[in-house]
């Protein structure tokens, strides 16, 4: 208990150093006072622990047990009839309590500290309007991306070489681009509305011409201005209703409970979606319903294989001419609809990992605990040498594959159950084997099965060495 709570408190002190690595831009120099820092780094904190406890667990495990091992402890009560399971017993009862914990931890404390982390940054934002703004960079400010050269002033809010990519609503890209010379940012605790005032500047807007073959000209308008206003919406920024699909992150913010009724709400979003776009483009193109269209093929008369031979020249340019007109438009839509219906799967396998993700943390820490327990007694080595460097392998290993799991279930290369249950998959052999091996008294390599083929085929080439 005592090492398990040392190394969690060491391992959780250098996590929340990265944290502030992380996000040291948005708190130096931004005239934040003790209390505001501490606040955004306290809500920020849950979200460490589905990283620290697996691994404080795996290396407590390999220090306590490797400890027994080296001083020929588990010898000494392996002579007196106890097992390495029996002794193995009553910290699986604490790993089985500390696993509930774990679970209700991620399920009510880590969402509540997100969605007050979100809140935090922006009403951060709307007192030190300047935090809503990095240098050098694209930022995400409500339906802007935002990118400065230079922030000057008292409280940063002065921007110099100012570039602003307006989102599309339909989603479709950027389609208004705004360059100015300079501006200010100007805010107050009262409101939630952040102005940005830019001068000398100008701004193009691509046009979408209504014919769909006029779009391959790509039109746009561009003017210039001496001063604009933009006003931006900063509640935007900590929207968090379960069914809006364009909030960023909401699945971070949600229990089991409310990620099922989202998650159901997101799935019948989706159907209604598809059947929609399905019956839009048979009315657009023109096709008939199934019973409809029998009927009519029972009544009609059998059509020539040249049907436009019916037609003269001034028809057949006309039928041609529409008929590339909805190829066009029907491409365009069904391309539009995929691109839509696509990001909607990601932020439905981004509901579904997050799901996951609260029962693989219980799993995982069983998981660690079977690891490192058994590698410890097998390596016979406590302390703080070897113990991490096999603890730091195994739990890169495992963190490598649930990040690398997580990335290809977002974009459907394989389902959120598996990308979030991957790791867990890839490491359950070994935790059986290394326990398998530390029970019967078996070391981590058996160098006999390695050397033996050796031997033989030395015992073949010097026969009279034998």
């Amino acid at each position: 208990m005592t090492t398990f709570t040392t190394v969690f408190v060491i391992l959780f002190f250098i996590f929340i150093l990265q944290t502030v690595w992380l996000f040291i831009s948005e708190l130096a120099g931004k005239d934040l006072d003790l209390l505001m820092i501490i606040k955004f780094l306290a809500f920020s904190m849950p979200r460490i622990v589905p990283l620290v406890l697996p691994l404080s667990i795996l290396l407590s495990s390999i220090m306590t047990f490797g400890n027994l091992a080296e001083n020929y402890e588990f010898a000494a009560m392996k002579s007196s009839g106890i097992s390495l399971q029996r002794a193995m017993r009553s910290l699986t009862v604490f790993i089985v309590l500390l696993s509930i914990v774990a679970f209700f931890f991620s399920n009510n404390v880590i969402p509540y500290a997100e969605y007050k982390f979100i809140n935090f940054r922006k009403n951060i934002a709307q007192v030190k309007p300047a935090l809503a703004i990095a240098e050098g960079q694209f930022n995400d400010v409500g339906f802007y991306n935002i990118k400065v050269n230079k922030k000057s002033g008292a409280e940063g809010n002065i921007l110099t070489g100012i570039t602003i990519h307006k989102k599309s609503k339909i989603g479709d890209g950027s389609k208004t681009v705004i360059k100015a010379k300079n501006g200010e940012l100007i805010s107050s605790e009262e409101s939630s509305i952040l102005q940005l005032v830019l001068n000398k500047g100008y701004y193009y807007e691509d046009i979408v011409p209504k014919k769909y073959e006029d779009r391959s000209k790509m039109p746009f308008a561009k003017s210039s201005f001496k001063k604009q206003i933009i006003n931006i919406d900063l509640s935007e920024l900590n929207k968090v209703d379960v069914n809006d699909e364009s909030v960023a992150n909401t699945n971070t913010m949600l229990t089991v409970n409310e990620l099922n009724y989202t998650l159901d709400s997101l799935n019948k979003n989706m159907k209604t979606d598809i059947i929609t776009f399905t019956e839009n483009s048979n009315a657009r193109i023109g096709f008939p319903e199934k019973k409809k269209s029998v009927q009519a093929a029972k009544k009609s008369k059998p059509l020539p294989d040249d049907i436009l031979s019916l037609y003269t020249n001034q028809q057949k340019s006309d039928i041609l001419k529409i008929a590339s007109s909805n190829v066009i438009s029907t491409s365009y839509s069904i391309d539009s609809s995929k691109t839509e219906l696509f990001n909607k799967q990601k932020n439905i396998n981004r509901h579904l990992l997050a799901f996951y993700d609260k029962f693989v943390i219980v799993y995982a820490c069983f998981l660690m605990f079977f690891i490192g327990a058994p590698l410890g007694a097998i390596i016979r080595k406590g302390g703080l040498g070897l113990p991490i460097v096999f603890a730091v392998f195994i739990f890169i290993t495992f963190h490598f594959i649930n990040t690398f799991g997580k990335r290809i279930a977002q974009e459907n290369g394989m389902t959120p159950f598996m990308g979030a249950w991957l790791s867990s998959f890839i490491l359950t052999p070994l935790a059986i084997l290394l326990t398998y091996r530390a029970t019967n008294d078996i070391g981590l390599i058996n160098m006999d099965v390695i050397l033996a083929p050796f031997q033989k085929v030395i015992k073949k080439i010097f026969p009279s060495q034998n």
